[in-house]
């Protein structure tokens, strides 16, 4: 019998920026009053039933002329689930809608964006609570929904805020997300809703819960259908040791029922893990399950949408992240396809040459993997776990094939302390700053490379023989000789203003020394073979190197890497050999 469930709802921001005071304001305008229906707080999740909704949003739901068919909205509030992008289902992302919190007076931070890109990524439906307006200057509270306190408040209040408020907008808009305020919202499929609020004072909460009852209800419902009956579908939060019960998993369930002694199956790196329930584990009403000491009540049986905690054998080795699902003799072998399937779809092994991945869990994974294929950005593996010695391994043994890929990229993971030469490590705990530290390093990486390639051409370079300052006349010629520009090498090709190539640098000296490099306004003594000084050229000439066509061409793709001293040196030496043949270097 199908029915239609709680829709998940992930809650995301920036450390501070008011994510815990949203959802205990929440709880506590229906959990203090202890009545009837008032909020559960299940394992990760609190689930704000339908009359709730009711009393907190009053006359606002009844404004939207929608029949309201969910049962309530399901929040995920799992403590140390900052990094939500583990929260997933095949697919996409675990929520089917989210909040967003944003400290008005901060504005977007990294967290924040981290959020906003992998809601974009899955396409997650979302809207943006703009926190901490009461801390704006001049703030007055006044009776009254949230749109009557901002319409009784002073000029002075509203300049400031109204500045702050499309800043925002404007720092949204140049990630390509469009925005305005949620009355002011003419297309909730082409804009994004933000609703001004004081978290901690309870304005504009009501706001928030009605735009996501009104968003869920009118673009999601057919997605929030679920078979009361049907075996159970889910993800696992967190793997916990609990005092007297052992290994315990916490698990969002989002389709199905689960029941007490019913099997189960949990996705793994290697065979699917396979253990049966001994209990099922839900807090005690006004638990904190923040709080370690927190008791629990058995149940039975939980239908979705909904949190428990699963206490069962052989779970020492579950991962966070992971599928789960119930199965029956008959569904066994499937289920354990179906959840090494999922695992599969995210995990990458090739023999390839690409970057190392590695996260802390499935949906960190999958979320790095999918940046980094948008970034076509190649992937040899990515897993979960901590870096270890063999991805080091894996990275190093790139560096031949590949230098570009000798490189490991971890997120919320550590690295062992030794680091092969030739192997570079980028950590971090958001991911988008994974993609830009990449990005800066494969940018340095390629300089070096094409500083490299510069290094094998015959260097731009301008000389003057210098006046009474030639040592010996021939066998070599050695000269006193004047940098003008450039760079001036052993071996480089020497002509003359008419392009005509007379020797190659044998050597140089300074004050008796030899050098392997003199550069402008340097004075050195050059051997200079088969030349004799009288005929070929004379003191006071002035040279160039004689730059062959196939370096001037590279040199024309390396152009950014060229001082525009070089550039000058080489559009002359173009313009000498374009003399005899119009189109050299073209």
């Amino acid at each position: 019998m199908e029915k239609i469930r709680q829709p998940i709802i992930s809650i995301m921001g920036h450390v501070d920026h008011g994510k815990t005071s949203l959802l205990d304001n929440i709880r506590k305008s229906s959990v203090a009053s202890r009545e009837a229906g008032a909020i559960t707080q299940a394992i990760g999740a609190s689930i704000v039933p339908l009359d709730i909704l009711r009393k907190t949003c009053g006359a606002l739901l009844d404004a939207l002329k929608i029949n309201v068919t969910i049962p309530g909205l399901l929040f995920i509030d799992t403590p140390g689930h900052a990094a939500f992008t583990n929260l997933r289902k095949r697919g996409g992302n675990l929520a089917d809608i989210a909040i967003v919190i944003v400290d008005l007076n901060e504005g977007l931070m990294p967290q924040t964006i981290e959020a906003l890109e992998i809601l974009k990524q899955y396409k997650t439906p979302f809207i943006i609570a703009v926190n901490k307006i009461d801390l704006i200057q001049d703030w007055v509270d006044v009776d009254g929904p949230l749109i009557t306190k901002l319409n009784n408040q002073s000029q002075k209040f509203m300049q400031l805020f109204e500045t702050k408020f499309y800043e925002l907008v404007g720092a949204l808009n140049e990630r390509g997300i469009n925005s305005d305020r949620f009355d002011r919202v003419e297309d909730y499929t082409k804009q994004v809703a933000l609703v001004p609020m004081s978290a901690k004072f309870g304005i504009g909460v009501p706001e928030a819960l009605m735009v996501l009852t009104g968003l869920t209800q009118k673009f999601l419902e057919q997605g929030l259908k679920t078979s009361a009956e049907g075996p159970a579908k889910g993800t696992v939060l967190e793997v916990k040791e609990e005092k007297g019960l052992g290994m315990t998993v916490d698990v969002i369930i989002y389709d199905g029922h689960l029941k007490k002694n019913d099997t189960i199956v949990i996705g793994d790196l290697n065979e699917p893990i396979v253990t049966k329930i001994r209990s099922l584990l839900e807090p005690k009403p006004l638990a904190d399950t923040m709080d370690k000491r927190v008791k629990y009540n058995q149940v039975e049986e939980v239908v979705a949408a909904t949190g428990v905690k699963i206490s069962a054998p052989d779970l020492d080795n579950a991962l966070a992240g992971m599928p789960i699902r119930s199965a029956t003799e008959e569904t066994l072998e499937e289920a354990k396809s179906q959840v090494q399937e999922e695992v599969e779809d995210v995990l990458i092994e090739t023999d390839e040459s690409g970057v190392i991945v590695k996260a802390d869990t499935l949906g960190s994974v999958e979320a790095l993997v999918k940046l980094l294929k948008e970034a076509e950005i190649p992937i040899r593996s990515a897993s979960i776990g901590d870096i270890s010695k063999k991805d080091l391994s894996e990275a190093q043994s790139n560096f031949e094939k590949d230098p570009f890929t000798a490189i490991v990229l971890g997120f919320n993971v550590k690295v062992i302390d030794d680091i092969p030469e030739n192997v570079h490590v980028i950590t971090a705990d958001i991911i988008y700053k994974i993609l830009d530290d990449y990005k800066e390093w494969h940018a340095e990486m390629m300089k070096k490379e094409e500083e490299k390639e510069l290094d094998n051409l015959v260097k731009p370079c301008k000389i003057q023989i210098m006046p009474n300052y030639v040592f010996r006349q021939s066998g070599p010629a050695i000269c006193g000789t004047e940098i003008l520009a450039g760079t001036l090498k052993p071996d480089t090709p020497i002509m003359n203003l008419n392009g005509d190539l007379l020797t190659s640098v044998k050597g140089m000296q300074d004050k008796n020394k030899n050098v392997e490099k003199a550069e402008k306004g340097m004075q050195v003594a050059v051997s200079y073979p088969g030349i004799t000084v009288g005929r070929q050229f004379n003191e006071g000439d002035i040279l160039l190197s004689a730059v062959p066509e196939a370096d001037f061409r590279k040199f024309k793709e390396l152009k950014r890497l060229l001082t525009p001293e070089e550039k000058d040196i080489l559009k002359e030496i173009a313009e000498i050999m374009r003399k005899k043949n119009v189109v050299w270097g073209v």
